[in-house]
């Protein structure tokens, strides 16, 4: 049997172990599932390990022609990833936080900026281009925008006689949030509805590839 044909036997049987859920949580699904994970994480350590921490050792540490800013760049990864693993210890573990905390800052910082340049501004600037050349659908997306937003502010009128921490929105406001909520409701319906031909669509050409190699195609 040559390893074409191993790959496709085995991707059939994956295929029915997976579509053995429809008939309940049984082993082959979490056999499948399992080796899915394994499979995922074994490749994600091979590719961190080839791609990204042996080529940062030889160009820092590694490297003899590296500066001593270099390598001691270079030796602050291996410090955090210490750290991380300290965390095993209950009685060294908060040391870990140091490199939680350096990970999450710089994360958040990360999305931060990814999420204002990548995102927002080009948004609003195609929502002002939109709003400019063609005003039904500018008003359309405004009103999305907008009433999105007041959708999830949560300020609300103090109601007299009960706690601080209870309120009510104003009758305007409760209108332009269930506006939002409407465009809210209609943008997941949309997302679910291509979700789900997305997923047809791959399970069709699967089996089709499935049965075509089958029958010898």
């Amino acid at each position: 049997m040559t390893p074409d044909q191993i790959g496709l036997w085995a991707g059939f049987a994956f295929t029915l172990m997976i579509f053995s859920y429809l008939l309940g949580d049984n082993f082959l699904y979490r056999l499948a599932v399992y080796i899915f994970v394994g499979l995922t994480a074994g490749f994600v350590t091979i590719v961190a390990i080839q791609s990204a921490i042996i080529p940062w050792l030889y160009s820092t540490i590694l490297n003899p022609n590296a500066g001593l800013e270099v390598r001691i760049l270079g030796v602050i990864p291996i410090i955090l990833s210490a750290l991380l693993l300290i965390k095993i210890s209950p009685r060294f573990g908060r040391l870990g936080n140091l490199a939680l905390a350096f990970i999450v800052g710089v994360g958040v910082a990360v999305a931060i900026v990814g999420a204002v340049s990548g995102t927002l501004i080009p948004l609003s600037q195609s929502s002002v281009q939109l709003f400019s050349s063609d005003g039904v659908n500018g008003v359309i997306v405004l009103l999305g925008v907008v009433s999105t937003l007041v959708y999830f502010q949560y300020i609300g009128r103090r109601v007299p006689g009960q706690l601080a921490t209870t309120g009510r929105r104003g009758a305007f406001v409760q209108a332009v949030s269930a506006l939002g909520k409407s465009f809210i409701v209609v943008t997941l319906g949309a997302l679910y509805a291509g979700a789900i031909l997305t997923s047809l669509t791959i399970l069709s050409e699967r089996l089709a590839f499935i049965i075509a190699r089958l029958s010898g195609g």
